[in-house]
């Protein structure tokens, strides 16, 4: 980090810690010069960036106050999806989304990726060429179908941190996180059983339904605590439901992280009903605050829980490096691995390994966090700024994705299609929904260095909404 990113890293803690609380006036810039052995322009330069995200104010002649709260006033309203299972549609639009995915042309405001541009991600390249240049030729040839032990070893210790005491015997490493739901979905269903889902949902899982012929019933959920206890209980009740699907952990796209005793709860409702819990975890490690939040298959004791997680959103999507703890389904898991992709690429996994192993993903995921806390609150603070006024907006407490709900007069489909014209995309929110519900949401990433181009872009696409619910308030006056 600059200095001046240090300075404002330091102070930004001590508010979180409530060192310094709402109203409180903050040291001076000499103040902060002489504790910190920094220049004035230093200082003065920590202090804008708190300022940029809505976190501290200046007051002429007083000095720099805390600011309330960073939180939204409002919030995306609990989701009420169609009561009975549904066939799953929307994959034109999955389609014109991936398609975009490396558009030169567009700025890609939705996007699922992380920032790739931290010089922290310097000594993977490095391990990668040193693979490469290597005259051991064993990286060219298949390793074990359950993956690398060197992999398996180092993802069963970074699970110790979400709870999980895992054996590497335990863990089967995929090709991503993607095949990792597939292969979990296909060892639990057969054509025309009913999946439980959190609604909205990853659209990625939708389509592995949809591809398997896979019915989905969209359970309401909360964008603070997660999927309806209430809700499922009955649908299990009522419904014959093989499996249930949750991002539980900085959900996408919705942003909720379930309180660790409703996850208990979850795994207690998925034992009395005697069904399997499908749990994606690839951003747990995302967390703003240490420790990182348990999952669901922490509370695990009877191997009920298929853990799903990878690489692609910590450390580069690219790189395919996916894994799962199956528990009781293992064996299963092994042939859907085996009959799908077989053993995955060799060399990825020896240098995720290998990068984990001497510290350099822990150092990493120190500093993206840092950044992307810094770059939600600035995101939320042009939400709110440029967006029609009552938008809900998400309140993630971890990962790079923001939720925003806007009035019912937005169709985010026909505003993505205006959008297009200026070379701007977003994620439209009937992504996530099995019968395309959620038209008035978008998702946006907020994992990339806001720019000025960006924030424009922002400020265009409020500029298209709030045109869009004017113009529905005029047809209603006519």
């Amino acid at each position: 980090m600059t200095r001046y990113e240090t300075v404002a890293t330091v102070l930004r803690e001590r508010i979180e810690h409530g060192i310094y609380r709402e109203g409180d006036r903050l040291p001076s810039i000499r103040a902060v010069c002489q504790e910190m052995e920094v220049s004035i322009s230093t200082a003065q330069e920590a202090y804008r960036q708190l300022m940029d995200v809505a976190l501290i104010e200046s007051r002429p002649k007083s000095g720099y106050f805390v600011l309330p709260s960073r939180a939204p006033s409002v919030l995306p309203s609990v989701s009420r999806p169609a009561q009975r299972p549904l066939d799953i549609s929307q994959w034109d639009q999955v389609l014109e989304l991936v398609a975009t995915q490396r558009d030169d042309n567009r700025l890609l405001l939705g996007r699922g990726v992380p920032n790739l541009e931290y010089e922290t991600l310097r000594p993977l390249s490095k391990i990668l060429a040193g693979l490469h240049r290597g005259t051991d030729l064993n990286g060219f040839n298949y390793d074990k179908l359950i993956g690398s032990p060197e992999l398996r070893q180092q993802v069963a210790k970074l699970a110790v941190a979400s709870g999980c005491l895992l054996h590497p015997d335990d863990i089967l490493v995929t090709t991503g996180c993607q095949e990792a739901l597939s292969i979990a979905l296909r060892t639990l269903t057969q054509p025309g059983d009913v999946v439980a889902v959190d609604s909205p949902s990853f659209y990625g899982t939708m389509q592995i339904l949809k591809a398997n012929g896979l019915k989905a019933l969209e359970i309401p959920t909360d964008p603070q605590t997660g999927i309806s206890l209430e809700a499922l209980e009955l649908a299990l009740e009522q419904w014959p439901i093989r499996a249930i699907q949750v991002t539980p952990t900085f959900n996408n796209p919705l942003g909720y992280t379930m309180p660790e005793a409703r996850k208990r709860a979850l795994f207690q409702l998925a034992q009395r009903f005697d069904v399997a819990i499908i749990e994606d975890d690839i951003y747990g490690d995302l967390s703003f605050t240490q420790p990182r939040p348990p999952t669901v298959k922490s509370f695990d004791d009877d191997g009920r829980v298929l853990l799903c997680s990878g690489f692609s959103k910590t450390v580069g999507p690219g790189l395919r490096v996916g894994w799962m703890a199956p528990g009781r389904y293992r064996d299963q898991a092994l042939h859907m691995k085996y009959v799908s992709t077989g053993a995955s690429a060799t060399l990825p996994q020896l240098a995720v390994a290998e990068f984990v192993a001497k510290g350099h993903y822990e150092r990493h995921l120190r500093y993206v966090v840092r950044q992307y806390q810094r770059q939600r609150d600035l995101m939320i603070s042009w939400v709110q700024r440029y967006f029609p006024e009552g938008a809900g907006i998400s309140y993630p407490q971890g990962s790079f994705l923001l939720w925003v709900e806007l009035p019912a007069a937005v169709d985010c489909v026909r505003l993505n299609e205006r959008l297009a014209q200026h070379h701007v995309h977003v994620a439209p929110g009937s992504l996530f929904s099995a019968s395309g519900k959620f038209r008035q949401c978008l998702r946006l990433n907020y994992a990339f260095t806001l720019t000025p181009r960006i924030e424009e872009a922002v400020r265009l696409v409020g500029a298209l909404a709030t045109e869009m619910v004017a113009q529905a308030r005029e047809h209603a006056i006519t």
